[in-house]
């Protein structure tokens, strides 16, 4: 076989530059296309700007792996070639309790449980034998954080679920844990985890996310299921919660609020997020049905910007989400709508005028891929939909797995991960590769930078990589050597070293024989 040459130059900014663009990024929240480290996504907003092909019909997703799971709601979150969920599983002292799992993202096989994280103990009914954790694992760097139906913030290493920190909010606080318990998802802006932790002396707080000292503690909103999402709005970053007194809007780094909107509780259950647009904000409950949008105006002040809430529309006793959120796609909201009689809708966002309906999926979920809808019904089928207001168009079906399906999907890097309460699958949605005993070139080696770690090599499995750098693309300087490697998985990590007096430095990725 002759050496194949694949070059794939990246310029590094090091030093005082490189630390500079690093901090910034950190800081800002960025991640990379691949990542998928929160609860429905890198934005909170179930969308995958990814490719997906839609011949399902003549090649089916390929099924990559499927493995049985204990049970849980909790959905998935991928980073690191890792998956992450929690599910209720029996601990060495014989007592039920709820864990945080990891997946090897390329097996499924499981590489790690965290210790026991609080009791797995669901009293109030409504979902059945294969109940469990309702929140969701969010990743950032190499550190992994849960809050737990029984209010315990935990911090775990990403490598081995060792934990770095826990806090035990109910005894720290005074917190008091809700019916149905806790289901909201952390989420992570800046060296803030942020929760609703549903204490008397301020409901709303943020951790620090390094040793979990508290960094801030505000506010009297009581905490519901709904998880809280992160979002820019008229340039100034936010975390909005839908607690039992509304939407809140809160300044990360202080919890100082920056705007609210009243709205009644139903004194039962809150559990889809809030879903920005813009300067447009929509909400939706059960239980005392609700739906409406706001508009937020943005006022120039003195001391910043001042916002105003005004209701868009609203629609009481209307086009209520259960706990599946909705996604947004060119002006229109896809989901599932109902209490007990549920339809996936389309809805104009400006108006709330329903576009279509249609029955059969259930208590599923919903994604945005590639400007279209990936459907999850309550039953396994996944299925992708045109995100069209004129009509329902099916576009593909396939069954994916077995068991209750109220958990959100997560994609990456062209992959879909799916769980039920009995088991996790991944597919494959890429574009089939020809036969390897073909003359076809390997897969292009693709470089990229991982803040914690380095290079990241993404490649033909179980081909060899040679990843050369040099300082000077305009000199006479040779191509240097910095690692050979084997890709027995589809990405490796190459620890960079950045040395003194270097400004620069330019990396390939060349496959040999």
């Amino acid at each position: 076989m002759r050496t194949r040459l694949k070059h794939y130059s990246i310029r590094l900014h090091i030093c005082i530059l490189l630390s500079l663009v690093l901090v910034f990024i950190w800081n800002s929240g960025i991640v990379f296309a691949d990542s998928w480290p929160y609860y429905r996504g890198a934005h909170h907003d179930g969308i995958s700007t990814e490719k997906i092909r839609v011949d399902w019909a003549t090649t089916q997703p390929r099924q990559v792996w499927k493995v049985p799971l204990d049970p849980a709601l909790s959905s998935l979150t991928i980073s690191g070639g890792k998956v992450l969920t929690q599910a209720r599983r029996v601990a060495p002292d014989g007592v039920e309790h709820e864990f945080c799992l990891a997946l090897d993202a390329e097996t499924g096989r499981e590489l790690w449980a965290s210790p026991p994280l609080g009791a797995a103990f669901y009293p109030n009914g409504g979902v059945g034998n294969d109940d469990g954790p309702r929140s969701t694992p969010c990743v950032d760097g190499d550190r992994v954080y849960i809050f737990s139906s029984y209010l315990h913030l935990v911090c775990m290493d990403s490598g081995t679920g060792q934990i770095i920190w826990k806090r035990y909010l109910p005894e720290l606080y005074n917190s008091t844990v809700i019916a149905w318990q806790n289901a909201a998802s952390p989420v992570i802006e800046g060296d803030v985890v942020i929760v609703n932790g549903n204490s008397p002396h301020g409901t709303l707080m943020g951790f620090r996310k390094h040793d979990g000292n508290l960094a801030w503690q505000s506010q009297n909103d009581w905490m519901t299921q709904a998880s809280p999402v992160a979002a820019t709005i008229g340039g100034v970053r936010q975390v909005i919660f839908f607690a039992q007194s509304g939407l809140v809007s809160v300044e990360p780094k202080t919890g100082a609020v920056l705007w609210r909107y009243p709205i009644r509780c139903n004194n039962i259950s809150i559990a889809a997020s809030p879903v920005v647009v813009g300067e447009t904000v929509y909400c939706s409950r059960t239980y005392g049905p609700f739906a409406g949008a706001l508009r937020l105006k943005i006022d120039m002040a003195d001391a910043g910007r001042a916002f105003t809430a005004t209701a868009l529309w609203e629609k009481p006793n209307q086009l209520m989400n259960h706990w599946a959120t909705p996604v947004h796609v060119n002006g229109h909201l896809y989901g599932m709508y109902g209490q007990t009689f549920v339809q996936l809708k389309c809805l104009e966002l400006a108006t709330g005028t329903e576009k279509w309906s249609i029955e059969g999926f259930g208590y599923g979920n919903v994604l945005a891929v590639d400007g279209k809808i990936l459907a999850l019904s309550e039953t396994g089928e996944i299925v992708l939909i045109e995100a069209k207001p004129e009509a329902y168009t099916e576009l593909a079906r396939y069954r994916a797995l077995q068991g209750k399906c109220w958990n959100v999907p997560a994609f990456s890097d062209g992959r879909l991960y799916v769980r039920s309460t009995l088991e996790g699958v991944c597919l494959d949605f890429r574009t089939p590769g020809k036969d390897p005993e073909d003359s076809s070139p390997p897969l292009a080696p693709k470089l990229s930078f991982d803040l914690s770690r380095g290079l990241k090599i993404s490649g033909s499995p179980g081909l060899k990589y040679r990843i050369e750098y040099i300082d000077n693309l305009t000199g006479s300087q040779p191509w240097q050597e910095l690692q050979t490697l084997v890709l027995v998985k589809s990405e490796e990590i190459v620890s960079v070293a950045s040395p003194v007096g270097v400004s620069h430095r330019f990396y390939r990725a060349v496959s040999i024989p």
